[in-house]
């Protein structure tokens, strides 16, 4: 029986813009020299890099070092439990139409149909996680159209009209997603259910456990403090994921299948209400590890066996942070690291396949297709749009060469 999980209607995606501003020469210099800076101080970096400017609002920007950037972190929300996340279990996604959605992931990025119980298909993205598309998702309302402060539109202004870099825009005309990924679950460690479940409730969490999942498995549902769905498990369908066999399917492929192989977790972008709060929670609970706050959000680290997370959104010390919004998370975004990857060949086979294959090299300011083949660009990447009008990445990143600058945890 698959592991069913709790339905609530996610905040809309949060969608940007990009710039099409050329790449210097004196920028490529700048962001070598950089390098070799990062280098020196000792940090770990890792290749192919993400220009860190591109990740946010304020780094770079006419904001930085200004109170509506402010990068102090907030405080942890309770006593940090010890607990580190050893790997991602699975995702879950409520979509309209959950079957052709999950024949799409089958054949474009060859993920394996473990089960389909007529309500929800369950599938296998290589060795990175499992992914639950759940069925009879009815999309929220679109929201009214929103009202810019004047700081939020100098911000705007300052980035060219939209935020750039990685996590930006999607894969051409985008429509309302008729799909919600609003929920992960994490492999925690040590695992003790009684103690984890006593944790949890000292710190007023309220977990609701949950063991209907495969053999053996336990699992404890926890609210972020933005609302999201949290699990926590002693992994539910990790554990069979290497010697679950694919299931034969009627339902038709929507076109030829790529010869793609998903390696990667490459990142998740995680849009919130709050994100200083967010990312103390995750430090704090589950030990997660913040690699810098940017002002308008920070690139944390999950695990070793997994990628990292952009927690991005208000900044509640920020002279222009509404207090009065309600909070709101979501997963706006997930990007897979594929092995092959070539940009001409993987931009052909999205093309040829009738989908759309916008570029994104995670620098803001620059032309990503006419610089996506450049050899001073490390990281390169495609957004293009699922059938139920999700924003889809998929990039050159894998656990070998880890896409992003980090201080080792």
């Amino acid at each position: 029986m698959a592991f069913p999980l709790p339905t609530h209607t996610p905040s809309p995606a949060l969608t940007m813009a990009k710039s099409n501003h050329v790449l210097s020469s004196d920028t490529r210099a700048s962001l070598l020299s950089r390098s070799v800076l990062w280098a020196i101080l000792g940090l770990a970096l890792s290749v192919p890099m993400r220009e860190a400017v591109g990740q946010g609002s304020c780094k770079g920007r006419p904001n930085e070092h200004t109170p509506i950037c402010d990068t102090t972190h907030a405080p942890a929300p309770f006593a940090a439990t010890g607990w580190k996340t050893t790997g991602l279990d699975h995702f879950t996604m409520h979509a309209v139409d959950y079957k052709k959605e999950a024949a799409f992931y089958m054949a474009l990025m060859n993920w394996k149909l473990r089960s389909d119980d007529g309500k929800q298909a369950v599938l296998d993205v290589g060795d990175v996680g499992t992914v639950v598309i759940v069925g009879g998702y009815t999309p929220a309302p679109p929201p009214p159209p929103r009202v810019l402060s004047a700081a939020d539109s100098a911000a705007m202004a300052a980035r060219g009209g939209g935020a750039g870099g990685r996590g930006g825009a999607g894969g051409g005309q985008r429509r309302a997603p008729q799909v919600a990924w609003d929920s992960f679950a994490w492999i925690i460690a040590p695992w003790n259910a009684k103690t984890i479940e006593a944790e949890l409730r000292k710190r007023g969490l309220d977990p609701v456990a949950d063991n209907s999942g495969p053999g053996g498995c336990e699992a404890f549902h926890v609210k972020d403090p933005q609302g999201f769905d949290l699990v926590l498990t002693n992994a539910c369908y990790a554990k069979g994921r290497k010697s679950a066999k694919a299931i034969t399917w009627a339902e038709p492929a929507p076109f030829e299948s790529t010869n793609w192989k998903t390696v990667w977790l490459d990142h998740i972008s995680f849009g919130v209400g709050d994100y200083k709060k967010e990312v103390a929670f995750y430090e704090t609970l589950i030990g997660w590890k913040p690699q810098g706050d940017e002002g308008s959000q920070n690139e944390v680290w999950m695990c070793d066996d997994c990628g990292n997370v952009l927690i991005r959104g208000g900044n509640a010390l920020s002279p222009a942070f509404d207090k009065s919004a309600p909070p709101r998370a979501t997963i706006d975004h997930v990007s897979f690291g594929l092995a092959p990857f070539s940009p001409d060949v993987t931009g052909n086979d999205l093309k040829s396949r009738g989908l759309t294959a916008s570029p994104d090299i995670g620098i803001p300011g620059v032309d990503a297709a006419s610089h996506i083949n450049d050899a001073t660009v490390n990281y390169k990447s495609f957004h293009t749009n699922t059938p139920m009008g999700y924003n889809l990445q998929i990039s050159n990143a894998t656990k070998q060469n880890r896409t992003v600058i980090i201080v080792k945890p």
